[in-house]
């Protein structure tokens, strides 16, 4: 029998296979509140539980329509996301509680709730059962292991903040041949920020599977724009930020076509709903706020198990549940962000390396990171989550 080449043999990492068929980078413990009334309770526990990792939901009660559902969806992602291998819930709405276990269970996730109220409504009494009920799962998840996965069970979610024309030259362009690569070999890959694609969002359009995707596309960069103007806003100063502007960026025609460099040259299959999860393997829109910490938590909820995040200037925020390689083009920015910068590309910018050169080593850096390797936002704890609104509530 001939040998396999070794061209044919798909790349594969270190990762935890979870019972639901997932399969995570980390196997944290998630201390998740569930209400605005518990975050405080939730973060004393998950601080005393090593490796422990917390995510707040600070808004709860009065929640209408699509916040409502998108409320009760993210508890249910966060909590059996693949990165998480068990979770503890505390809340202070033992119906939102009741539900949201009940939703979990069928992921065979690890998992225990605790509510103010069956607490006598005393934080302290919730603080000392959360603690103890976080131990128990900690131990038990402990007992997971790694194992050899193939690269084509990954979903990395790509993001951009803070940009500069370095971005949009060579750290954008390199995403997108990470995400060639990684689609080719059966992956997924995200885009967000729907406000930047304003001015390229034909270049998207035209790559979609279908005229009823290259629709959708149109329609969501059209819906975005028509609330700028509804609100009076002059997207001159507000996007590109001045701080976007002061780096070099021009224009948000110039911004888009930084962004959607990202997404590489493959079919767009599909525009999704904020923190929809996607159908299957390919490219994917995603309609969001250009927010960068709500555009990442989107790509978490769709169930992206790593970021990679490209910053011109340097951008600290990282998610709190997935492992985000921040990546930078800039000179200055790589050579002084020494302990925020994970992969550093600016010897493509200088003409000191060749684009493809480059993928190659942010290759080995995903699956290296994939497999256990920290980043700097893991080490220094930058990790947040931050779910996007929609209206008011009652």
């Amino acid at each position: 029998m001939q040998a396999a080449n070794a061209r044919d043999v798909q790349p594969s990492f270190l990762g935890y296979v979870r019972a639901d068929g997932s399969v995570g980078v980390r196997n944290h413990l998630l201390v998740l509140s569930t209400g605005g009334m518990t975050g405080q309770t939730a973060r004393r526990i998950a601080a005393a539980i090593a490796g422990a990792v917390v995510v707040t939901l600070p808004y709860g009660g009065g929640l209408l329509g699509q916040d409502k559902d998108l409320h009760a969806s993210a508890i249910h992602r966060f909590a059996t996301h693949p990165n998480v291998g068990g979770a503890l819930l505390i809340g202070d709405n033992p119906e939102v509680m009741r539900a949201a276990l009940a939703a979990i269970a069928g992921s065979g996730r690890p998992h225990m709730g605790l509510t103010l109220d069956e607490c006598g409504h005393d934080a302290l009494t919730l603080t000392d059962r959360g603690l103890r009920a976080g131990a128990i799962l900690a131990m038990r998840i402990s007992a997971e292991r790694r194992t050899a996965v193939p690269v084509s069970v990954l979903g990395l979610g790509l993001e951009c903040g803070r940009s500069d024309p370095s971005s949009g030259l060579v750290a954008n362009p390199l995403l997108g041949l990470i995400s060639d690569w990684l689609v080719d070999a059966g992956g997924r890959t995200m885009i967000g920020e729907t406000m930047e694609w304003l001015g390229a969002e034909h270049l998207l359009a035209s790559r979609a599977r279908t005229p009823k995707i290259a629709e959708a596309v149109g329609a969501a960069v059209v819906f975005r724009e028509q609330m700028a103007v509804a609100a009076g806003i002059d997207l001159t100063g507000s996007n590109p930020t001045p701080t976007n502007i002061a780096a070099g960026l021009s224009s948000i025609e110039e911004k888009s076509l930084g962004n959607i460099a990202k997404s590489g040259s493959r079919p767009i299959e599909g525009v999704l709903d904020y923190g929809e999860p996607p159908g299957g393997s390919g490219v994917w829109t995603m309609d969001g706020a250009a927010y960068s910490p709500e555009s990442v938590t989107g790509f978490v909820l769709a169930g992206a198990q790593m970021m990679l995040f490209t910053t011109g200037v340097g951008n600290s925020y990282v998610s709190a549940l997935c492992p985000t390689l921040k990546i930078t083009a800039n000179p200055r920015t790589g050579s002084a962000l020494h302990q925020q910068i994970d992969f550093d590309a600016s010897p493509v910018f200088s003409g000191a390396a060749s684009l493809e050169t480059s993928a190659e080593a942010l290759k080995a850096c995903i699956l290296a990171v994939a497999s256990g390797t920290t980043t700097w936002g893991e080490i220094l704890g930058e990790g947040d989550e931050v779910l996007s609104r929609f209206a008011a509530a009652l």
